[in-house]
């Protein structure tokens, strides 16, 4: 038996089920773990963000294979697709900015359509946190190629549209701006204050499917910084909109 994962459970009140749901798996499978089977790789970082926990606290049994392995402090969680990772976490990413957001795309397509969402966005802008959104432009040469890559074609540059379409309440709820740019990028980044998901693009593989990383700056950032550096250098070469 799991005490450590079934009084984490209870503190969040969450019950096997809910975790189930949350993570896409069987509630047979919640069971498990809560009976002290160890779950895979991407249901412990997903399950440890969902409890506000550290996977080692969750699994001490696990901190000497972690010990020989040198991962970065400021990882907070990897996720093998951007579909998994759970929606809460987007959410509560988005509801602790306290100074600034910033969200770098081709589309972004996914966040605009999310009501709750965008709600969130609004309150924030309303409440003078700095919004910044850099997605592609849709007449840019990169979309095209981009929509292609993934086999979408034009259909790229009618996302970026229709996500444009979608935020431009939010230009007018306070402290957002909106710039396009005509770059290509590796990566697509949602960032608040010192907190982030980065989104890898891989070739010919939707973003959808593609890993994310949840990274939080810490006093020896590196990956942060980098990534927080790429964002700034898009912005600065795009186009108000």
């Amino acid at each position: 038996m799991n005490d450590t994962l079934r009084r984490a459970l209870f503190r969040a009140r969450l019950s096997e089920e809910d975790i189930a749901a949350r993570l896409g798996v069987d509630p047979k499978t919640v069971r498990r773990w809560v009976d002290g089977r160890v779950p895979y790789p991407r249901h412990r970082w997903a399950l440890a963000d969902l409890l506000h926990a550290d996977e080692r606290d969750l699994w001490p049994e696990l901190a000497p294979a972690q010990a020989a392995v040198s991962q970065p402090s400021e990882v907070v969680a990897v996720y093998p697709h951007r579909w998994s990772v759970p929606r809460e976490v987007w959410h509560r990413l988005f509801r602790g900015a306290r100074r600034e957001i910033g969200i770098l795309a081709y589309s972004g397509l996914f966040l605009a359509e999310d009501a709750g969402l965008a709600g969130i966005l609004a309150a924030k802008a309303s409440a003078r946190v700095d919004i910044r959104i850099a997605l592609g432009d849709p007449e840019s040469p990169r979309v095209a190629e981009r929509g292609a890559q993934e086999d979408i074609e034009d259909a790229m540059a009618a996302k970026i549209r229709n996500a444009l379409a979608l935020y431009h309440p939010l230009r007018e709820a306070g402290h957002a701006e909106i710039r396009l740019h005509r770059t290509v990028l590796y990566n697509s980044i949602y960032r608040t204050d010192d907190e982030m998901l980065v989104n890898q693009h891989a070739y010919g593989i939707p973003a959808l499917n593609a890993p994310v990383f949840h990274l939080r700056r810490t006093p020896d950032s590196d990956m942060f910084d980098s990534y927080l550096a790429s964002f700034e250098r898009v912005w600065a070469s795009a186009s108000p909109l």
